[in-house]
């Protein structure tokens, strides 16, 4: 009996998936149960799992988007139990038996890894680093890979003991879902403990790695730097390997690239051509692809850009009062809370307070509503290796100065090492960003959605400014609001940004709350 597979119901908004990875291929027997596809809409992935047991008939190719409800594959029920119940006998029969009785022995089976869900609002992940290489031994549970996507980097563990297969490639996009290896599944661990012990014994039928030799790895490039070199045009055999057994790793590959000296004097070699025109140095030219982080923030300021009606409205601050408070009480207060006063305890507090004032600087729009927050999440924009990400300090309202400098520390330091989760970046109501500490005198900053407004702060020069009637030299900050004009108008927003300046002007309303 066939039985058809439709689309399910992955949610009351949702009416249309795409079919991203076929975990399993036309023709295979599949088991109850068993997740054979991965889903995704425009909010989530989704596992589909098998209604019954028999053999797998696809209808939808991988990439195709459908209306949910429609027939995704078909299951003929009749042929289940015959095909998987001889194949691994037969398999285990055709096995060479090469092993000592001592070392790991195959067992005929391939586990395929994919790419796991990471996140509910997480697509597609980049290959960052292989901490494997094709052909170890890996043990069950070892970390592999370092996988990032937009928001995060994880670590990906073997699913099983065996050789590394690698599929996909270091800096390789892949869909959740998508293959991104395969292990070669061996029973025991490998004679010598060494993560390629097992390797030779995997290489006994070729001719070209003889068991036991290990100038097999020498000059040979991994995946990876093999791909760099090829790209560059630069012979492996004329680099010298850093890894093991002399194997040509990434960094070799990428050290060798900087350091490969310009070998195209085409020009120069044709008498007939015209005269090479000075340069006065290299003109050497390198692509790389877009991270998954660098392209979801493009996409990201580019729908904010058209789909807002934003504006910045301007201000300065006297930063003297801060400073000279900070100056007065900073070691007392390292040395009793343990954390540094930075400028950022003050900017956040001030922002809170005339957040709850004017609370449609902390509000959003959600379709044809305006959702108001009586708490103030405050995202700080924190510039890391990887890219920019927004952590968010939650109830900052609530917080005291302690408070607020220890979660920033805690954040830009999980951020600095990619360890930042999906749930400490969700979220936020307001956004505060620094671009004084890279020195920038002014700018626009574009709202973080679905924020309708962001603080940018900048630098601090000395300027002369009228105190009292007369002129004297002051540490001035510019600030810039940025906001959404179609659910904050400018009476919101001016006066939003006044009340900061008063607020930092004179911290002691800070702590007294007028």
């Amino acid at each position: 009996m066939s039985l058809d597979i439709k689309v399910p119901e992955v949610g009351e908004s949702i009416t249309e998936v795409t079919i991203a990875t076929w975990l399993k291929k036309d023709g295979d027997i599949v088991e109850q149960d068993e997740i054979i596809a991965e889903l995704e809409s425009d909010k989530a992935t989704f596992e589909l799992p098998a209604e019954k047991a028999g053999k797998l008939s696809i209808k939808v190719e991988e990439g195709e988007t459908i209306d949910i409800g429609t027939v995704i594959c078909s299951i003929d029920t009749d042929a289940a139990g015959s095909a998987p119940s001889s194949a691994p006998a037969a398999s285990k029969d055709s096995e060479p038996k090469t092993e000592s009785a001592s070392g790991p022995e195959k067992t005929g089976e391939i586990k395929t890894m994919i790419v796991p869900a990471v996140g509910e609002s997480i697509t597609e992940v980049t290959i960052s680093t292989w901490l494997k290489e094709d052909g170890d031994f890996v043990a069950l549970d070892e970390i592999i890979a370092e996988v990032e996507s937009d928001k995060a980097t994880f670590e990906l563990p073997a699913e099983a003991n065996g050789i590394l297969k690698i599929i996909a490639q270091e800096g390789d996009t892949l869909e959740i879902g998508a293959k991104i290896c395969d292990i070669e599944v061996m029973t025991g661990a490998p004679a010598s403990g060494g993560s390629k012990a097992s390797a030779p014994a995997a290489d006994t039928s070729s001719s070209s790695a003889p068991s036991g030799d290990t100038t097999y790895a020498t000059g040979h490039a991994s995946p990876a730097a093999a791909k760099i070199l090829s790209e560059k045009g630069i012979d492996p055999s004329t680099i010298k390997g850093t890894g093991v057994d002399g194997r040509i790793t990434k960094e070799d590959a990428e050290k060798a690239q900087k350091s490969a000296p310009a070998a195209k004097p085409q020009a120069s070699s044709d008498d007939s051509a015209a005269p090479a025109i000075p340069t006065g140095g290299a003109r050497d030219e390198r692509r790389e692809k877009m991270s998954s982080l660098r392209r979801t923030i493009s996409r990201r300021l580019v729908s904010v850009k058209n789909e807002t009606a934003m504006l910045t409205t301007f201000n300065e601050v006297d930063m003297k009062p801060i400073m000279d408070l900070r100056s007065k009480y900073k070691e007392q207060f390292k040395e009793k809370h343990g954390v540094g006063l930075g400028f950022m305890s003050f900017f956040t507090k001030a922002c809170c307070q005339a957040l709850l004032e004017w609370p449609a600087v902390n509000a959003a729009i959600d379709g044809n509503e305006m959702v108001y927050h009586d708490y103030c999440d405050i995202s700080i924009a924190v510039s890391s290796p990887k890219g920019l990400v927004v952590p968010v300090i939650r109830n900052a309202e609530s917080l005291d100065f302690k408070g607020i400098e220890s979660e920033v520390v805690r954040l830009a330091k999980k951020a600095r090492d990619g360890k930042l989760s999906i749930e400490e970046m969700q979220g936020g109501t307001f956004t505060i960003t620094n671009g004084g500490i890279f020195g920038s005198m002014l700018s626009t900053p574009i709202i973080n959605a679905p924020q309708s407004a962001i603080l940018g702060m900048h630098n601090i020069v000395e300027r002369p400014v009228a105190i009292n009637g007369q002129v004297e030299v002051r540490p001035v900050m510019y600030l810039a609001l940025s906001y959404d004009h179609r659910i904050i108008d400018g009476r919101e927003s001016v006066s939003f940004l006044v009340r900061v300046k008063q607020l930092l002007e004179d911290p002691s309303r800070l702590m007294l709350g007028v």
